[in-house]
């Protein structure tokens, strides 16, 4: 049988194409233009001519030490979750105990609150802790924000594994460390990397907790370090654009090395 050629279908796909694809164009186009070029051809017109000078004006205009403040930021955010939220996760699918159920409930209750509802007490007790002005006091709020989402993910995945699998590892005569290491991690893989990506996210992409808990240069992470590409006179376009390109790309990179499991993951089958 021949298939009829979907024309509807096509002329949609081309539009979203378009959408898609011109925003980015504009986004990249602008990041290899000088600001002059740009001040007089506007953002849609061809460069006259190419240049670099961009990234390297970012890293030279202290672009540096904010992105290795954001890196972390990021990867102590990261840590923190993997360390905590797999041995909660085992704890809640194994454990027999109705009480557990009662504190899973209990603690998925931080879904409901907002940042934006505790940031005034949370201002207050990491002054007090005498944590304001450091990255330890940007890393310890984000990662609580993080754990009731990921362990509601991470539940999610090792629940997919079969009780089956746990009784052959008992009969061999496993412990419950050995179980988790050998068994539950390893199958878990989809919703580990789900885990690891959402809380990467969370941590880069942070705006508030860096804005109300910090206040010096040195511990600016990128989300505040755009605003020096903000001027009495405008904005440095190309600048804040290139600047914008180089803290996707840490993220961009995390996603195409765990795009798979991730797609697994957010299926609901990381534990198949």
């Amino acid at each position: 049988m021949r298939r009829r050629p979907n024309y509807l279908a096509g002329f949609g796909s081309l539009v979203w194409l378009v959408l898609v694809g011109f925003p980015l164009y504009v986004l990249l186009i602008t990041t290899v233009r000088t600001q002059s070029d740009y001040s007089t051809g506007g953002p849609l017109s061809f460069p006259s001519q190419f240049t670099l000078q961009n990234y390297f004006d970012d890293f030279s205009n202290g672009f540096g030490q904010d992105f290795l403040n954001t890196l972390i930021v990021t990867a102590c955010v990261v840590g923190i979750v993997l360390l905590l939220v797999p041995p909660l996760a085992y704890a809640i699918v194994r454990s027999r105990n109705r009480s557990m159920t009662g504190i899973f409930r209990t603690f998925l209750l931080g879904l409901a609150i907002p940042a934006q509802a505790v940031i005034v007490p949370m201002f207050y007790v990491i002054s007090k802790a005498g944590l304001y002005d450091n990255l330890v006091g940007i890393i310890l709020p984000t990662a609580a924000f993080c754990l009731p989402i990921c362990t509601l993910i991470l539940t999610g995945a090792m629940r997919d594994i079969t009780s089956e699998l746990y009784e052959a590892m008992a009969v061999d005569g496993a412990a419950p460390w050995r179980v988790f290491l050998q068994l539950v991690l390893p199958l878990s893989k989809g919703g580990i990397s789900t885990v690891v990506v959402f809380s990467a996210l969370q941590a880069w992409n942070g705006f508030l907790f860096p804005l109300v808990l910090t206040q010096s240069d040195s511990t600016k992470v990128i989300t505040l370090g755009l605003y020096n590409f903000q001027t009495e006179h405008g904005v440095d376009a190309p600048g804040l654009l290139s600047a914008v390109v180089l803290s996707m790309l840490p993220i961009l990179i995390v996603y195409l090395f765990a795009r798979r499991t991730l797609v697994q993951g957010l299926m609901g089958v990381g534990g198949k």
